[in-house]
């Protein structure tokens, strides 16, 4: 049976973890290298380290915290953010990541999915995918409205799609008009390892995941969707990872908020995961900062 995963996030701005809702309102959560050791101490199966504001701003990521943060912990490092071109993936792999994340600029050159894949492999090239409700007003108030035929090109990979979701880029700030499950289908026949899902409905508020958007994707291609987006507790992190009728059908769940701000620890929540019959690397016995005992 193959283990679901607990996948902390850091969202990182200007070299610091920070943690919104909904792409605003951010307040500083820690230094990345020494969040990055607490969650390692935790068994965390994985984590993710997203620079939020790189496309937005047009830079590249700080390759240097990511240097840093990959010394620091023994746990696969998914890095994103920022990532435009076969050489910065090969910088993000060279300073210590062992997955690349790519996002805008998959939409942007829907090319560089399978030739990201080609270079460093699929098992080793995560998409990412921000998703709305089409009109529902969760876009950020800096919202940019794009040229309609900017993403022509990915609009047509994709093809037409019925689904409620749209795609957006520049971290949430830019709608796309892509059907986010078409996407989804694309990227995952071009190459991508995983998906990693993130709803912008839901994010940073802790209302849970959602389950109708993670599933739809999730039952659409035949890579492992990671859940991102509105996880508030550890039942809700059961609920994404379900593979039942209402269950969201992810491979693994990502969370920021309840982890970063101490509400739960991931042994926490895999003890629940374990006690609602949800397989996964069971964690070592942790004192209540997070560290073994």
């Amino acid at each position: 049976m193959l283990l679901k995963r607990i996948i902390p996030c850091l969202d990182v701005d200007k070299g610091r973890v920070v943690k919104g809702v909904r792409y605003e309102g951010h307040v500083d959560a820690g230094d990345p290298v020494e969040v990055a050791r607490m969650y390692d101490a935790q068994e965390a199966d994985e984590i993710t380290f997203l620079d939020i504001s790189a496309s937005h701003e047009g830079r590249r990521i700080l390759l240097d915290v990511v240097a840093r943060t990959a010394e620091s912990v023994f746990m696969p490092l998914t890095v994103g953010g920022g990532v435009r071109s076969l050489a910065d993936v090969r910088d993000l792999l060279c300073a210590g990541a062992d997955k690349v994340s790519i996002m805008t600029a998959a939409v942007e050159n829907p090319d560089l999915v399978g030739e990201a894949s080609v270079k460093i492999g699929s098992a080793n090239l995560v998409v990412a995918i921000d998703a709305r409700r089409r009109g529902d007003g969760a876009l950020v108030a800096s919202e940019r409205r794009a040229d309609p035929s900017h993403y022509g090109a990915a609009r047509t990979l994709a093809g037409a799609g019925d689904s409620p979701w749209e795609v957006a880029t520049h971290g949430g700030r830019e709608p796309t008009g892509i059907d986010a499950v078409a996407w989804a289908r694309f990227v995952a026949r071009a190459g991508a390892g995983e998906i990693l899902l993130t709803s912008m409905d839901r994010d940073g508020t802790k209302r849970g995941y959602d389950l109708e958007m993670l599933r739809a994707v999730a039952d659409a291609v035949t890579v492992p969707v990671i859940a991102s987006g509105g996880g508030g507790s550890a039942d809700d992190l059961a609920a994404a990872l379900d593979d039942g009728p209402a269950g969201g059908h992810c491979q693994a769940a990502l969370a920021a908020s309840i982890f970063h701000f101490r509400e739960v620890t991931v042994g926490d929540v895999k003890r629940r995961l374990t006690e609602l019959g949800i397989a996964v690397r069971a964690p070592r016995a942790v004192d209540a900062s997070g560290a073994l005992r």
